[in-house]
């Protein structure tokens, strides 16, 4: 199937918008910190789910393939016994390091100010 891609700026409220589709990729909690995690550097899958603390096997494979057929991470496998296969970003992922430190950048700022909001929410 020949799929052409087009550079659009969609409508993000329709749910079929390419560009939504990737803004929930990369919003997803678990797309996040993975990212964050691999760019220290490559890592295995038990290394990265150490690192990922409250992250399931299963949803953490389910995210590191998400990531794959986006073209942010890459898998490799070595040809060892036991098997050893490694996760890496690609040049693409790199590029969502400097606004993903951004983002945690200001939740570091504003955790303060959110958690008295959720406070006095909580409160009423």
């Amino acid at each position: 199937m020949d799929t052409k891609v087009v550079a659009v700026k969609g409508d993000l409220d329709d749910p079929d918008c390419p560009t939504r589709q990737v803004i929930d990729r990369i919003g997803d909690k678990w797309s996040v910190l993975v990212i964050l995690h691999l760019a220290q550097g490559g890592m295995r899958f038990t290394e990265l789910r150490g690192r990922v603390r409250g992250v399931t096997p299963k949803v953490l494979t389910r995210t590191l393939r998400a990531l794959e057929r986006d073209g942010l991470v890459s898998r490799r496998v070595y040809a060892e016994v036991p098997p050893r296969v490694e996760y890496a970003l690609t040049d693409l992922g790199r590029s969502l390091i400097g606004p993903l430190d951004v983002l945690r950048t200001w939740a570091e700022e504003h955790i303060t100010a959110i958690a008295r909001s959720r406070e006095r929410y909580d409160a009423a």
